[in-house]
């Protein structure tokens, strides 16, 4: 069994993502979703690069 945590969801307003991490959605694949709002997928490559997420606000950045 594995001894990794799931990360807190929502708990940085900033997140550099890479193009293995997509398709973007808001909270993350790692994040716990318990604590979270509904899992939501944003198009960052149609939006420049830069997607906001409608329901927490969290700021994502493509990095590659």
């Amino acid at each position: 069994m594995s001894s990794h945590q799931p990360q807190p969801a929502n708990a940085q307003k900033q997140y550099e993502v890479r193009r293995a991490d997509l398709p973007l959605s808001c909270p993350l694949p790692s994040m716990a979703l318990w604590n979270s709002h509904p899992r939501v997928y944003l198009p960052i490559e149609s939006e420049g690069g830069e997607s906001d997420c409608p329901y927490c606000g969290a700021h994502f950045v493509l990095v590659d």
